[in-house]
């Protein structure tokens, strides 16, 4: 089994289909997923553990993507690099908000993912 097979990956996002997709998708690839339906969530569980790679919606209730990026950046710094899925048209500029490594576009294809995750995981 290679290094990769080890990996955590933190989802946060509140779109239960796509959540069910994306853990699906990257469980198949060897990836251990946990989820987090928002940023304060997502904030608790890093408390226990911080994971290899974060994927991050940006518009959630209770704490959105921006939100929790700054508030990750104060309590653990950049351990994790965070890839952010969003819907906006402009992903791009959403991503640099929050200094997140990368982007991908909802929709996104599962192969597309599983490049970005592989990238930034090694």
């Amino acid at each position: 089994m290679s290094d990769r097979h080890a990996k955590t990956v933190l989802l946060v996002e509140d779109d239960a289909d796509l959540v069910a997709l994306v853990s699906l998708v990257l469980q198949e690839d060897g990836y251990r997923v946990k989820i987090a339906c928002n940023g304060r969530e997502a904030l608790a569980k890093l408390e226990h553990d911080l994971p290899d790679l974060i994927l991050l919606d940006m518009k959630m209730p209770v704490m959105n993507g921006p939100e929790f990026a700054r508030e990750l950046e104060v309590r653990h710094g950049r351990q994790a690099p965070i890839v952010v899925l969003t819907a906006a048209a402009d992903a791009h500029r959403r991503a640099a908000e929050v200094g997140a490594d990368a982007w991908l576009g909802k929709p996104f294809e599962p192969d597309a993912l599983l490049s970005t995750v592989r990238r930034y995981t090694g």
